[in-house]
């Protein structure tokens, strides 16, 4: 059965009747899932294999996107299905049940889509959301710097405009899958003279474009899934700029909160599950201590689940998030903390020799406790954003709020 974009997302049909024909199109197109490895880890020691995953996720979103399940929600003219919010729940219901998954370009397409749909002017989104959605075009984050990491807003990447050119230098750092995309979403300082956050751009770059330089950094796991990235008077058209000249902050700022929100609601399997089975394992279910922190694990993991439900229902509905979507992501790298060291108590000297499944995920478990508390926002920025937005406290004491970018000691 081929089924077009147009007619997969029929808002105007019952639930259950979508439910059936989204079942029907992922029996045809997809694998069901088998039973899951609990010990497999994703982790890619060498480019080709890594290039080959990527791949194949950005083919099956593509196909997603053809069927109209990809953006459900969004309007048909920039990609998406034209459908309704409760839509996109239920096929991401349905989806879990195979193994084909979106992997790094859904990742990002949940980061960068929503900040086009909101800010992009019309041209834009006819161009970019329909070519972001399907995967032809893969993107990559280019936030982050040496020395503007937990204070992005202090970032020095020079952009200067050469008629209908920005010309652009700088260094970029732990952008992930940056040497496999096809394009960049980067911030640049194009007013030195103006206050850090008022002197920003966001704009989109081809990373072909010649001057790009883009580095793998290997990591304690063997992976080199981040980079460091180059740029060296990189010529961009004034046309790529999302938003206004010296406002992209803003933009910025919708998509970091999303990637908080990918980030925390993105596990697909409970840690604490493993956890059991290793206590199992070393007769410890009975120890009172392994006991009770596996309970205030357990207990965290599903307030979390809950919470990006909650905000997930709010989306589909057009309102408001009920909390703040970076307080999931500070309970995730909490919960990411606490099982590393869990992984680590409940397996002892074992747990650090050996390369059995279950020995290699306490490893992976341990080296990357700390990933989620730094990547998309540390716990430090975050904390200081919900206090601020959400609880209304004053805003942290600095010297630096409306002094001249250039004027700030670095």
């Amino acid at each position: 059965m081929t089924v077009e974009s147009a007619d997969m997302a029929d808002a105007t049909e019952s639930p259950d009747i979508f439910r059936a024909r989204v079942r029907s199109w992922y029996d045809e197109h997809a694998t069901p899932r088998t039973e899951t490895d609990p010990w497999a880890v994703n982790v890619h020691t060498d480019h080709d294999t890594e290039r080959h995953h990527f791949e194949l996720n950005r083919r099956w979103q593509g196909e997603l996107a053809a069927a109209g399940l990809m953006g459900i929600a969004y309007p048909a003219a920039y990609g998406g299905g034209g459908g309704a919010g409760w839509m996109t729940r239920i096929e991401r219901e349905i989806s879990r049940d195979y193994e084909e998954n979106t992997g790094f370009p859904g990742a990002t397409t949940a980061m960068l889509a929503p900040a086009l749909l909101r800010h992009a002017c019309e041209e834009q989104k006819l161009e970019y959301l329909p070519k972001l959605l399907s995967a032809e075009l893969t993107f990559c984050q280019l936030f982050s710097e040496p020395g503007s990491g937990s204070d992005l807003a202090s970032l020095g990447t020079r952009a200067i405009r050469d008629g209908d050119e920005f010309i652009v230098t700088g260094q970029k750092v732990w952008n992930s899958a940056a040497q496999l995309c096809d394009w960049g979403f980067l911030l640049v300082r194009t007013d030195p003279d103006a206050p850090k956050h008022r002197g920003i751009t966001f704009v989109l770059v081809d990373m072909s474009t010649h001057g790009i330089d883009v580095r793998p950094l290997v990591q304690i796991n063997g992976s080199a899934h981040f980079n460091e990235v180059f740029l060296d008077e990189v010529r961009i058209p004034v046309a790529n700029v999302i938003g206004e000249i010296n406002e992209g902050w803003s933009i910025a700022r919708t998509v970091l909160a999303n990637e908080a929100a990918f980030i925390g609601g993105s596990a697909k399997t409970l840690s604490s599950t493993n956890l059991r089975t290793l206590a199992a394992v070393a007769g410890l279910t009975n120890d009172a201590n392994v006991r009770q922190e596996l309970a205030d694990l357990i207990t965290r993991e599903r307030v979390v689940a809950w919470m990006g439900e909650q905000i997930q229902q709010a989306v589909r509905r057009g309102e408001m998030p009920p909390m703040d979507p970076g307080l999931i992501k500070l309970m995730t790298a909490d919960n990411r903390v606490r099982s590393g060291n869990m992984a680590m108590q409940i397996t002892g000297a074992g747990g650090i020799a050996g390369d059995s499944p279950k020995t290699t995920w306490s490893q992976v478990e341990l080296m990357m406790r700390f990933a989620v508390s730094i990547g998309g926002g540390t716990n430090e920025v975050l904390r200081n954003n919900v206090g601020e937005r959400a609880l209304g406290l004053p805003r942290e004491p600095g010297y630096d709020k409306n002094q001249p970018w250039r004027d700030i000691p670095r």
